[in-house]
C-alpha cells in the first residue's frame, strides 16, 4: 500500500469531514463549487482550533485510527521539534503535548 502525500490525506479528511457537518453542507449547498471548498476549509480550520489541534493534526485524527493517530502526532511534532533545535520537553511545554 502506497503511502498517501500530505495534500491526498488532506482530500480524505475534508470528505470525511462533510459527512459529519451536514448542517454546514446545507448552508452552502447554493454556494459555487469553489466558495464551498473555501467555506469547508475554513470550517475544517475552526473545528481543529476548537479541538485544540492545528489543522494536520486534524487532517490526520481524520484519515488513522486512533492509535495511529497518537503515534504519528507524536513523531510529526518530534520532527518538528528537531528541525526547530528545540529541547523535546520544551516543545512539548509550549505546544501543550503530554506525552
Amino acid at each position: 500500500m502506497t503511502e498517501l502525500t500530505q495534500e491526498q490525506r488532506h482530500e480524505q479528511a475534508l470528505e470525511k469531514y462533510k459527512l459529519d457537518a451536514p448542517e454546514l453542507m446545507d448552508e452552502i449547498k447554493d454556494l459555487s463549487p469553489d466558495e464551498q471548498n473555501d467555506q469547508i476549509q475554513w470550517a475544517f480550520e475552526d473545528e481543529a482550533e476548537a479541538q485544540g489541534l492545528q489543522p494536520w493534526e486534524l487532517t490526520l485524527k481524520y484519515t488513522s485510527t486512533p492509535e495511529e493517530f497518537e503515534a504519528k502526532r507524536l513523531e510529526l511534532h518530534k520532527e518538528a521539534a528537531e528541525v526547530l533545535g528545540v529541547d523535546w520537553e520544551e516543545y512539548c511545554e509550549m505546544n501543550n503535548l503530554v506525552v
